[in-house]
């Protein structure tokens, strides 16, 4: 049983990565759910053909019983819905168990954001003229610059820079390409690491060597630039649940803080969605209204009036 299981999910798994262009990053979650999922039907003594949506709730409860996050949780459904939606289609089974549940509501919360100031201090924290300030620097630039994932930036190669045009090509989810256009000082903190390299922009778009390298000349990883956001974080004295995505949420908040257009956000941040990129009119009300209690005399805490009532105080 657990032997033509793992047959099956390696199958599933090889199809998302060579013909639905999943992410390697979506692919390790989904083996890691699904490989979950076959030590559950291990224990239970369950074949792939007698897994019924009862066997699954089971599952599911146990899931639950480890206050896994609701976010976590759905994306273990995800993985089965995917995995057993692949299993009927390919004739292996006859029945899909997974249609008779329900997915779990998902915890929308608003995402942390750096301030404008916040930013400029981060950038500021990698102002050396070394290869690795250099770098660092142009690597935040461009993150915040264009609002793209860490996995699009690490796998940016420096023909993808068209520093004359000021835009990107960013690889985004499915192998959907856009073009992101790259300020000011994008361009100039790249054209100063490319420049310690030797390349100029004018050789930059024949280059297909990667864009960022590690100390050893390799391509930097996802890991890496997280080890070198926090070290330049703690220059910097910012918080350090900041993520390299914090940059994408910051860049996409600002914008709309400063009157962008919201389906002109949608494209520069790659979302197929629109509904993905409203939660960040969410976050933009949601600051606006602090800002509002924060500076609006009629808008304090009721403790403020009610002190005011009673010292004969309140405005008639």
């Amino acid at each position: 049983m657990t032997l033509e299981a793992t047959l099956m999910q390696e199958m599933f798994l090889k199809r998302l990565e060579e013909e639905r262009d999943f992410s390697a990053h979506t692919v390790r979650a989904y083996r890691s759910d699904l490989g979950e999922f076959t030590a559950f039907l291990k224990r239970e003594n369950t074949g792939l053909d007698h897994v019924t949506h009862l066997k699954i709730r089971k599952f599911l409860a146990e899931l639950r019983a480890r206050h896994i996050a609701k976010t976590t949780l759905g994306r273990k459904m995800a993985a089965l819905r995917s995995f057993f939606r692949f299993l009927c289609k390919e004739g292996h089974l006859s029945a899909n168990p997974v249609l008779a549940l329900r997915t779990p509501r998902r915890e929308r919360r608003l995402p942390h954001i750096l301030s404008a100031d916040e930013v400029i201090r981060l950038l500021n924290s990698a102002a050396g003229a070394d290869v690795a300030s250099r770098r660092d620097r142009a690597i935040l630039e461009l993150l915040y610059s264009t609002g793209m994932r860490v996995a699009e930036l690490t796998g940016m190669d420096v023909k993808d820079l068209d520093l004359a045009a000021e835009v990107a090509k960013v690889m985004g989810k499915r192998r959907k390409a856009r073009i992101c256009p790259l300020g000011r000082y994008a361009i100039e903190a790249a054209t100063a690491y490319l420049g310690l390299r030797g390349i100029s922009p004018q050789q930059a778009p024949r280059c297909t060597e990667p864009l960022f390298l590690n100390l050893r000349g390799g391509r930097l990883t996802d890991r890496s630039i997280r080890r070198i956001l926090r070290r330049r974080l703690i220059e910097a004295n910012l918080p350090a649940k900041t993520t390299p995505h914090t940059l994408r949420h910051s860049f996409a908040t600002h914008l709309l803080d400063r009157g962008a257009d919201l389906r002109a956000v949608q494209e520069l941040l790659g979302h197929s969605s629109l509904s993905t990129t409203q939660i960040y009119t969410h976050l933009s009300a949601e600051r606006l209204r602090l800002v509002y209690e924060r500076a609006h005399p009629r808008a304090r805490e009721r403790e403020t009036s009610q002190a005011g009532l009673t010292t004969g105080n309140e405005p008639t």
